[in-house]
């Protein structure tokens, strides 16, 4: 008797929406059209890789080219200190929930960022954290406040640039646009927290 036949779901069955990095299918370098490459290259020379949402941006290479100095402004030219970079980076992270930036960026602020471990667990799982260092605790609470929609008020404004001034505020709010911008594109593409891009180092 012949076995009966079983037909299959071509997405259970296939894996047909999913590439080399969650949903996104990579192009290898050596197969990338001109502009592509181009904007491969130009984040190589700004980032020195081409780490996590920056592979996805590629798809997109004059939008990259257009973003990607955000990021590397963060790098080397803000005018906050890596730790309070995490701070904002992990409550912006923690709020969207996209597994890849929050997996990434819990080591990157331990690590990185030299922030207590148990701190960067409260900061992704939205808990109620506080910190010794004035200027980190007053980034703390304007990130926490503006992740949550709501008002800053007028003390926390005033603490916040008296410490920071309003270059740092700016860094701050321009952070957050950056890590949801970063967290919705991973979030859109169902990258998992494991996912590794074709020759991506990671920390």
């Amino acid at each position: 008797m012949n076995a009966p036949t079983i037909n299959r779901h071509p997405v259970l069955d296939g894996g047909q929406d999913f590439g080399s990095f969650g949903r996104f299918r990579e192009t290898p370098v050596e197969e990338m059209p001109p502009d592509m490459r181009e904007a491969y290259e130009f984040t190589m020379r700004l980032r020195g890789l081409v780490p996590g949402p920056h592979r996805i941006w590629l798809a997109n290479p004059k939008l990259s080219r257009t973003i990607v100095p955000t990021g590397a402004y963060y790098q080397t030219e803000s005018t906050l200190s890596k730790a309070e970079i995490e701070i904002a980076t992990n409550v912006v992270n923690g709020h969207w929930r996209a597994a890849y930036a929050n997996y990434e960026h819990e080591k990157i602020g331990e690590q990185l960022g030299h922030l207590p471990a148990e701190k960067v667990e409260r900061l992704i799982a939205g808990l109620p954290t506080s910190f010794d260092d004035p200027r980190q605790q007053v980034v703390y609470e304007l990130s926490s406040t503006l992740v949550e929609a709501r008002v800053v008020p007028v003390g926390l404004y005033r603490r916040a640039q008296d410490l920071l001034g309003d270059a740092g505020i700016v860094d701050v709010t321009a952070l957050m646009g950056w890590f949801t911008t970063v967290s919705l594109t991973l979030m859109a593409f169902d990258v998992p927290s494991s996912a590794r891009a074709f020759d991506e180092s990671r920390i």
